[in-house]
């Protein structure tokens, strides 16, 4: 058997390793699986676009083409975040769209096990916890692990246009 043969048969369990990449919105860190990253790039400044959702910061110019730029901060509820000469554009790619999520700095890239994953705890009504997949410990931080299939769920209509 091939290690292809191999890795198609092979279901993940808690204990398999999971690549992230964690990044900063602020004081905090959150985190998404590298599987849906394409790339990171420096901050550029993007084009507006009239009537855009309010999380759309504009488009920019992926190697000839055009992307959405949204900004991570405000699609998460916590308002609008500047762009600084530290900021990042991580490029992700769901369901043939690609589109660029505005970070305040990328920290890290990790690998770890599903087992440190814990699960959000259950809080007081008008907490939305559709988008985390869960919260973990690093290095005396606790880190908001993103569900980006969740958080663009129809990547292509009403979230970018």
């Amino acid at each position: 058997m091939t290690t292809a043969e191999l890795t198609a048969g092979h279901t993940q369990t808690n204990d398999d390793p999971i690549e992230i990449i964690a990044f900063y919105l602020g004081d905090q860190q959150f985190c998404v699986r590298t599987t849906s990253i394409r790339e990171i790039r420096g901050w550029a400044k993007s084009t507006p676009l009239p009537h855009a959702s309010p999380e759309i910061m504009g488009m920019m110019n992926l190697r000839g083409a055009v992307i959405p730029v949204i900004n991570t901060a405000r699609k998460l509820g916590q308002g609008w975040s500047t762009p600084s000469e530290r900021s990042a554009i991580v490029v992700a790619e769901l369901g043939g769209t690609v589109f660029g999520l505005m970070v305040d700095r990328v920290s890290d890239i990790l690998t770890l096990d599903q087992s440190m994953i814990q699960p959000v705890p259950e809080m007081t009504a008008g907490y939305e916890k559709g988008y985390v997949e869960g919260i973990f410990a690093h290095q005396g931080d606790m880190i908001c692990f993103l569900n980006l299939d969740r958080m663009f769920a129809e990547p292509g209509k009403a979230d970018f246009f």
